[in-house]
């Protein structure tokens, strides 16, 4: 099994694509910008894709996820509990309050960001295949196990940053969200985020990971568990 990284321009959000051997793949957290290298390399490989998954719902995870997920023809996946941020990405991160439909801050960071790389903040188009898993009201969801294609991925609720926060097992593989990063850990001011549930998670759930589990973040370098229970001040604390 392969993972191919494509770094969105916005927020350094990481897309993973895992190639397994047979050629399944399939793509965790499609930020802005990334679908054109996606689509390259499925063509350039053959791959067959099954999945666009999200290891959360904020929106510089999952800005081409709905574009991607048409034009692969393959459904996005993410927890229950995030699921309603997909039609209202701005919305939902509390730039503009509550809204009908997408919407977006002009002036806001985010917003800023898109437009850098080109992106336009009105462009956005929610998925309209989501197939979720867990559930929207437990505060921990037990292991959901994926299988898409011939990989077979373990979806772990990890929330705190947002309700529906995951993290997705293959191997000594753990793709983290923003959940945790090389020597940090998601924040949990912005609406859905909650400090006590995310101690929870990391004591918990990250934690107990084996020392040997590779972590895979949404944004920054490639860790591993053992590297941040040692020097991740969020993880040495507990």
């Amino acid at each position: 099994m392969q993972v191919v990284t494509v770094v969105s321009a916005v927020f350094g959000a990481r897309c993973s694509v895992l190639v397994d051997d047979d050629g399944s793949c399939v793509v965790v957290d499609a930020g802005a910008g990334v679908m054109d290298d996606v689509l390259a390399l499925v063509a350039e490989r053959d791959l067959r894709p099954a999945a666009v998954l999200a290891t959360h719902g904020h929106v510089d995870h999952t800005w081409d996820a709905g574009r991607l997920s048409a034009a692969l023809d393959v459904p996005v996946v993410l927890h229950a509990a995030d699921v309603y941020r997909l039609a209202d990405p701005f919305g939902t991160l509390g730039l503009l309050g509550s809204a009908a439909g997408p919407t977006h801050d002009p002036s806001g960071p985010l917003a800023q960001a898109l437009v850098a790389t080109g992106v336009d903040p009105a462009s956005y188009t929610a998925p309209q295949r989501v197939e979720p898993f867990g559930a929207v009201d437990d505060v921990r969801s037990a292991d959901t196990l994926l299988e898409l294609g011939s990989l077979r991925i373990v979806a772990r609720h990890a929330p705190g940053h947002t309700e529906g926060s995951t993290l997705y097992l293959l191997g000594a593989l753990a793709f983290t969200g923003d959940v945790l990063f090389a020597g940090s850990v998601g924040r949990t001011d912005l609406p859905g985020g909650h400090d006590a549930t995310m101690q929870r998670t990391l004591r918990e759930v990250v934690a107990t990971l084996p020392p040997e589990t590779v972590v895979v973040p949404g944004h920054g370098p490639t860790t591993d568990i053992a590297t941040e229970l040692v020097h991740n001040p969020y993880l040495a604390r507990l």
